[in-house]
C-alpha cells in the first residue's frame, strides 16, 4: 500500500469508538432533559398546591393592583415576574393559574383513567357483544369534533372550572379505552392469565388482579402525554373566553389580557407564554421517558 493510500485510509476503529461517545452525549442531554422537566413541575405543581392551600404566602393578591401597571420582569422583588396592565402580581397569577391548569388536567385524566380504562378493559376481557358496544361507543366520541362539544357546553353551561374539566374528561375517554383495549388484549394471552382461569378465577379477579396491574405502566405514561394535551386546551379556551371567568386567573386568559401590549410590551405575553410552554414541554418530556420505559409500543396499537 502507498503511502497516500495509508494516509487516506480511516482509523479502523474510529467508528467503532466514536458510537459510543455520541451514545453518552446523548444520554447525557436526555438526563439534563429529564431533570430540568422534573424540577419544573415541581415549582409548578408547588405554586398549585401553596396557591390552594396557603394562597397567604404570596406577597400579593391575584385580584387587587399593588403598584406600577406592565413592569418589567426582574425589575423589583419580590415580584421578579413584572406586573400585568392593572398592576396584579404576575408570580401571583401565574401560581394561582397553575392551580387552575393543574386541576383541570388532572380530573379530566383520573375520569378518563377511571371509565376509560374500566371500558377498555371490560372490552378486552369479554369481547363479542361488549367490545362491539364499547368500540361504538368510543367510535361515536371520537368521531364528534371535540371544539364543538367544549362550545356547546359554554352556550348551555356558564363557563367554568367545572364545566370545562367535565368537557375535557369526557373527551379523554375514548382513548384510554382504546389503549387499555389493546394492552389488556396483549396481556390475556400470557401464562398466568391462562393459569388464573385454569384454577378457576372469575372475570373480576383476572380482570382487576391480573389484568389491571400489567396494564397501569402504558395507561399511567400515555396519562402524563394527556395532561400536556389538555393543558393546552384549557387554555385555548381561557384565551377565547371560554373557560375560567375573571378574575380568576389562568395562563390562556392572561395571554388574552395581554395580547393588545405585543408590541410595546412583550413581555406581558411572553411571561404566561414561556410558563405555558416550559409546562408543556416538560410533560411531554416526563411522558416520552416513561413511554419508552414502559414500551407503550407492545400494546400494538
Amino acid at each position: 500500500m502507498s503511502a497516500l493510500e495509508t494516509a487516506a485510509a480511516p482509523a479502523p476503529d474510529t467508528a467503532e469508538e466514536a458510537a459510543p461517545v455520541a451514545a453518552a452525549k446523548t444520554r447525557k442531554r436526555r438526563g439534563f432533559l429529564l431533570w430540568f422537566a422534573i424540577v419544573w413541575m415541581g415549582l409548578v405543581l408547588l405554586g398549585a398546591l401553596l396557591s390552594l392551600v396557603a394562597p397567604g404566602v404570596f406577597p400579593h393578591e391575584y385580584g387587587k393592583a399593588f403598584g406600577e401597571a406592565k413592569q418589567s420582569p426582574f425589575s423589583a422583588w419580590p415580584e421578579f415576574l413584572g406586573t400585568d396592565g392593572l398592576g396584579r402580581s404576575h408570580l401571583t397569577r401565574l401560581a394561582f393559574g397553575a392551580r387552575v391548569s393543574m386541576i383541570v388536567a388532572l380530573v379530566s385524566v383520573v375520569v378518563g383513567v377511571l371509565v376509560g380504562g374500566l371500558l377498555g378493559l371490560v372490552a378486552a376481557y369479554f369481547r363479542g357483544v361488549a367490545e362491539l358496544v364499547i368500540d361504538l361507543f368510543s367510535d361515536a366520541l371520537l368521531a364528534f369534533p371535540p371544539l364543538i362539544l367544549l362550545l356547546a357546553l359554554s352556550s348551555v353551561y356558564e363557563p367554568s372550572q367545572t364545566s370545562i374539566t367535565a368537557g375535557l374528561a369526557v373527551l379523554t375517554i375514548p382513548g384510554f379505552t382504546r389503549l387499555t383495549k389493546a394492552s389488556a388484549i396483549a396481556q390475556s394471552n400470557r401464562e398466568y392469565v391462562t393459569v388464573a382461569k385454569a384454577m378457576g378465577a372469575g372475570p373480576g379477579r383476572i380482570i382487576f388482579k391480573e389484568l389491571l396491574p400489567n396494564t397501569f405502566p402504558a395507561v399511567m405514561s400515555y396519562s402524563v402525554i394527556v395532561m400536556a394535551v389538555l393543558i393546552v386546551a384549557e387554555g385555548s379556551l381561557s384565551f377565547l373566553g371560554l373557560s375560567i371567568p375573571p378574575p380568576m386567573p389562568s395562563w390562556g386568559g392572561m395571554i388574552n389580557s395581554a395580547k393588545d401590549d405585543l408590541s410595546l410590551y412583550p413581555s406581558q405575553v411572553f411571561v404566561p407564554c414561556g410558563v405555558l410552554f416550559l409546562t408543556v414541554f416538560s410533560l411531554n418530556v416526563i411522558g416520552d421517558r416513561l413511554r419508552a420505559k414502559f414500551d407503550v409500543r407492545d400494546t400494538k396499537l
